[in-house]
């Protein structure tokens, strides 16, 4: 009887350790204690919803305006964990079959684990599953020190229905909302801004440089002479006043002068010389000759034609 008793207890024994076995592996393999998928959160709101049908009351429009709360940026920047609590005990880990999970990480060892993920700088190269980087969307870390897309870690558990790191296969990890892509993202972007800022500043001084230094190359300076060359003739040409009616009104009042002056001159040397003002002349050209050198005989006639003349 005691070695029948001790059989079916045996038998007992490995039906209950299968049991246990077959439950603890059904729940492995649920998403229901996944991280990402805030299986809770859904529980929760299911009965405040159930609580808020019970509770609905009618509410008065008194039509003043309310005072909206705005969201704080401090909020947006806050790290916190996804997971708080772990997951209630199996069958086969009372048993004592399996090993419990581990508990929760505490603010320093999360603190360690991030320092770690820093050092290896995944941060900075893109997210393992999707290859993209992280820029401003939600990050998450996980307690193996490896950093993916929030959306990318839970497409991944709903796709496995495993909660398993996609690069260490570790099981049971604990995951927490990081900003360090984002904050590197700002950094990069701030970087480039100023980057071309200073860019753009440089290039307006050389070009400025350009204008005023001459250059070293033989070609590059005797280009730049003669742009200088044709500024400065441009300019000067432009300092003048290059009207074409003042100048044709200029020309024709110089021309009406000078036809005033030949006309002039045809009323009083119009007449013909006759022979005894020519024999006039010549006695006046002789007399003049006689205190004058003879080299200035011609000066002296022409002295005396124009006093006729006159």
């Amino acid at each position: 009887m005691l070695k029948n008793k001790g059989h079916s207890s045996k038998k007992d024994n490995l039906a209950v350790n299968a049991v246990a076995l077959q439950d603890h592996i059904l729940h492995d393999l649920q998403l229901r204690n996944l991280s990402v998928a805030d299986h809770s959160k859904t529980q929760v709101q299911k009965k405040e919803n159930k609580s808020l049908k019970r509770d609905t009351k009618a509410i008065i429009d008194t039509g003043l305006k309310k005072t909206t709360q705005c969201p704080k940026l401090e909020d947006s920047e806050k790290e916190y964990v996804l997971d708080p609590k772990p997951p209630p005990l199996t069958l086969a880990q009372k048993l004592g079959l399996i090993g419990p999970p581990p508990p929760p990480l505490s603010s320093d060892e999360w603190e360690k684990v991030k320092q770690r993920s820093l050092l290896q700088g995944d941060s900075v190269q893109p997210c393992p599953i999707c290859k993209e980087e992280f820029e401003l969307r939600p990050q998450v870390l996980l307690s193996c020190s490896h950093v993916f897309h929030k959306a990318c870690l839970q497409a991944f558990e709903k796709f496995t229905n495993k909660k398993t790191c996609p690069l260490c296969r570790k099981n049971q990890y604990q995951t927490r909302v990081i900003h360090d892509g984002a904050r590197l993202f700002r950094i990069k972007c701030v970087t480039r801004i100023q980057a071309y800022w200073r860019g753009c500043v440089v290039r307006k001084w050389y070009r400025n440089l350009r204008k005023t230094v001459p250059p070293t190359d033989a070609k590059l300076r005797k280009k730049f002479f003669e742009k200088k060359f044709t500024e400065i003739s441009h300019r000067i040409l432009c300092s003048y006043n290059t009207n074409i009616e003042e100048l044709f009104a200029e020309i024709d009042q110089c021309l009406a002068i000078n036809r005033s002056v030949l006309q002039q001159l045809e009323e009083k040397c119009g007449h013909e010389i006759t022979e005894e003002e020519w024999e006039k002349i010549q006695v006046q050209n002789e007399t003049s000759a006689c205190f004058e050198d003879p080299c200035l005989g011609a000066h002296g006639s022409h002295f005396s034609l124009s006093n006729f003349l006159l």
